[in-house]
């Protein structure tokens, strides 16, 4: 074997606490929060001086995490346009199950979130559709069909 799992995401944001809130609306765990740095860090990612603030955030049923990090120093910077298209090469979305698309929707929503197409269903299995959230962050949500 290669690889054991896929231990997290990683999701470079300005702000932080609405990335936070954003996540946790959608039915995420906020697992830790901490600021970051030290020699061992600048080792590790390459960049002399970081300082950073990292938020864990973990799925209900605890296989999946998504790491949100705020950058002090070095300043974040922007490698695409903001809103990129979904075909804009590099990892474009991350994909969720929900139990209702419709809520999950509204609440995203209150949050700043934008419907990017349409809610539309997939042969008799999914109901499927994208979200922006803060930062351009692109969302995926899948409801399965009985």
């Amino acid at each position: 074997m290669t690889i054991r799992r896929m231990d997290n995401v990683l999701i470079v944001v300005d702000d932080l606490d609405a990335a936070i809130a954003f996540f946790v609306e959608l039915g995420m765990e906020l697992e830790g929060r901490m600021p970051i740095e030290g020699r061992w860090v600048d080792r590790v990612i390459g960049l002399d001086g970081a300082r950073q603030d990292l938020a864990m955030m973990r799925t209900p049923d605890g296989h999946s995490r998504l790491e949100l990090t705020k950058f002090h120093t070095p300043k974040a910077i922007s490698a695409e346009p903001a809103n990129a298209p979904t075909n804009t090469l590099g990892i474009r979305r991350i994909m969720f199950a929900v139990d209702n698309i419709e809520d999950v929707l509204a609440r995203l929503q209150t949050h700043g979130a934008e419907l990017v197409g349409e809610v539309q269903q997939f042969e008799s299995s999914y109901l499927l559709c994208y979200v922006r959230g803060p930062e351009g962050i692109l969302v995926g949500l899948a409801e399965q069909l009985d």
